[in-house]
């Protein structure tokens, strides 16, 4: 026989509520409750539980609350329920209580395809009073408190607190909004970050029924894990330090450094090498000490320098000021007469405008003669004269822009031998060579250390578009959806301002993708394992900046400014107390594994409000595979059981297999296999030498 509405709510009820207060509610569970499994929803389930979920009637559905501790309390007086406990004798008697934390309201909406629908939001309107009852939530209702949410795309797993619910997560949260992965080694960190990428991909495939979707993941690989995880996917991008079959060339030119890189690099002081290192980078980007060019080419950069001469003495007013400034002048453009020669190679265009250029200047030579001629020039005749040079600058390819500095910063090309020449002479021009002697040395350690010129070399055929369209993806992911960068073989002296070089191109690409494109951005994942390594916290009082330094700094900038361009940052980290505040902070989703740690757990439980902090003191105790999803991506926070990954997706980051190599067998699922680990350290050492290897003749 069916049960009406009054009696199936009253089936469901456990206990009622003690004490309320904003923080805490006290119930007071009922004799007849259940001791240690539910059959109340129809569905066995553990209950009482730590962490489980339980309902409160309100006026806008249920108050969701979630246990936080059970414990029993003596009362001196058995609880009467009806007229039969009339006879129970006054002894004292255990009464069983838990504390609750409220979460958030569960209202009903509407029917949906047959069934009841829920609707969970955060925060508390109205609190219950005290002996008001407490429910167990129905399956459905269970279900709807942890798969609350629009756009819940992709499924990351199931959670056992709640029937074991799908916990599916809007990729525009999590990735949006950064999102850090911690936990302690070997609870699950590696896996969930490559399952992430792959469901993701996986459930936009399906969306766009199977055409290949236009995602970006980078992942920088400092431990070599993630080389064969996405072999399976089609035409994923691996880079490493030493190429192999599959697996294509790192390369981050040494054009591509920035000052703030190259003083890290070089440790250079603030007073003189600095300086000297930045007009050295102006001087090897604008070419002026690159091979051997055209002569248009060289005559555009000497009317160049015209102009920005034209217009500072013209804004000083020196050719019409007292005396001798204006001779100073005149004496100064009869010397640029001499330089304005003709050449065949020169197009018409650019002949008639030098040409005019020229004959001004024989005029104002003309009109500056005899005895006691009068030097001073009228405003007019100097403006004629800006106008003239401009045009033949423009003439030859100039443009407005030329006039100004060159940035440090552009990614031009130009070669170590280039840029050792431009430092060495801009440093003759300042005089300060005996100054920059330490720099220059620690240039050419980077130029001919052969560990470092595989990844940092010339290499001929590398372009700005081509290297871009390589490591974040070329159109509509035409080339791949996953691009691997294998760091583990990059020099310890370099691993920090390459790994700075990548982040920061991708944002800087990203950044005019969105300048160019009308305001759209172009969302790239950028993913950094061993994350306290490169964004460790730093001193501010620092007076030289170290590469961990600007690499730290680089990725703060990503944090703070990379979602308004598309660009989202995934962090893994074994050690987030070691992280930088400024990264940590601008995380607003987190996947926390076991973490046992004590400063750790102190800095994880600060990210949560003091009701929410229940569940965080599972952490010490999480099996593998189970991580706590919170922030931005989740509604609440809620326990995952993260998919199960086979054994080829996973990242190579097992425990070392010690008892299988000392006993020399290994017991798998088809029996015993032999286990065999043989050394060559002489094959070692030769390639730590960088020597080739010669097999030790066998012994007869």
């Amino acid at each position: 026989m069916s049960l009406s509405p009054q009696a199936y709510a009253d089936s469901l009820r456990i206990g009622s509520i003690d004490f309320v207060s904003p923080e805490e509610i006290k119930v007071l569970i009922d004799a007849d409750a259940p001791g240690t499994v539910a059959l109340n929803t129809g569905t066995p389930r553990p209950f009482p539980r730590i962490n489980g979920y339980v309902l409160v009637p309100s006026d806008d559905g249920y108050l969701v609350a979630q246990v936080e501790w059970i414990t029993v309390e003596r009362s001196q007086y058995p609880k009467r329920t009806s007229m039969q406990d009339i006879g129970l004798v006054d002894l004292p008697y255990p009464l069983r209580k838990m504390s609750l934390n409220p979460l958030g309201c569960l209202a009903y909406e509407r029917q949906f395809q047959g069934n009841e629908r829920y609707v969970f939001k955060r925060g508390v309107d109205a609190y219950p009073t005290v002996g008001d009852p407490v429910l167990l939530p129905t399956q459905i209702q269970l279900r709807a408190i942890v798969e609350s949410g629009d756009n819940r795309h992709v499924k990351i797993g199931t959670s056992p607190l709640a029937a074991n619910a799908e916990v599916k997560i809007d990729p525009d949260r999590l990735f949006g909004r950064h999102l850090a992965v911690l936990g302690n080694t070997g609870s699950g960190k590696s896996c969930s970050v490559a399952g992430l990428i792959r469901w993701s991909l996986e459930a936009a495939k399906k969306a766009s029924d199977g055409a290949d979707p236009n995602a970006r993941f980078i992942v920088l690989d400092p431990n070599g894990e993630y080389a064969n995880t996405f072999r399976d996917l089609s035409k994923v991008r691996v880079f490493a330090v030493e190429p192999s079959a599959g697996v294509e060339q790192l390369q981050v030119p040494l054009w591509f450094w920035n000052t703030a890189e190259w003083s890290a690099f070089t440790q250079a002081s603030a007073k003189a090498q600095r300086p000297t290192l930045i007009q050295a980078l102006r001087s090897v980007r604008d070419g002026a000490v690159e091979n051997p060019v055209s002569r248009s080419h060289e005559m555009r950069r000497f009317l160049r320098t015209l102009v920005s001469i034209i217009q500072i003495e013209r804004n000083a007013g020196r050719p019409w000021a007292n005396f001798p400034h204006p001779k100073n002048f005149f004496e100064k453009i009869l010397k640029w007469q001499e330089g304005m020669e003709q050449d065949a190679d020169f197009s018409q265009k650019e002949q008639q405008t030098l040409q005019a250029l020229s004959d001004q200047i024989a005029e104002f030579a003309n009109t500056r003669t005899g005895k006691y001629p009068s030097y001073d020039f009228t405003k007019q005749e100097i403006d004629l004269f800006l106008l003239n040079a401009q045009a033949a600058h423009t003439a030859f390819g100039g443009s407005d822009t030329d006039i100004l500095p060159m940035d440090a910063d552009v990614p031009r090309e130009f070669t170590g031998e280039q840029f050792l020449r431009s430092v060495e002479a801009n440093a003759e021009l300042l005089n300060v060579s005996e100054y920059v002697d330490t720099m220059l040395m620690r240039i050419r350690t980077i130029l001919s250390d052969s560990r470092m010129k595989t990844v940092t070399a010339d290499t001929e055929g590398v372009t700005l578009d081509g290297w871009l369209a390589d490591y974040i993806g070329d159109n509509q992911a035409s080339n791949g959806t996953v691009t691997v960068i294998d760091l583990s073989l990059v020099p310890a002296e370099v691993i920090h301002i390459i790994t700075a070089v990548i982040a920061r191109m991708t944002l800087e690409a990203l950044q005019r993708y969105r300048k160019l494109n009308d305001g759209k951005t172009l969302p790239t994942v950028l993913v950094m394992e061993e994350a306290h390594t490169f964004i460790k916290r730093y001193p501010e009082s620092a007076e030289n900046q170290s590469s961990a330094t600007i690499c730290c700094q680089v990725f703060e900038k990503i944090a703070r400014e990379g979602r308004k361009f598309g660009l989202g940052l995934v962090l893994s980290s074994q050690r987030p107390s070691e992280l930088s505040p400024t990264v940590l902070s601008q995380c607003n989703s987190y996947l926390l594994h076991r973490i046992s740690n004590d400063r750790d757990q102190e800095l994880v439980h600060r990210l949560v409000p003091d009701n929410l902090r229940g569940l965080l003191r599972d952490l010490p105790s999480l099996p593998s595979r189970h991580a706590i999803l919170l922030g931005w991506a989740s509604e609440l926070p809620v326990l995952v059981q993260m998919n199960s990954l086979p054994d080829s997706h996973r990242p190579k980051s097992d425990d070392p297999d010690f008892w299988a190599v000392w006993s020399g067998k290994r017991i798998d699922a088809g029996g015993e296999v032999k286990v065999e680990r043989d050394v060559d350290w002489k094959k070692i050492a030769d390639d730590w030498q960088q020597r080739p290897h010669v097999p030790e003749p066998e012994d007869f």
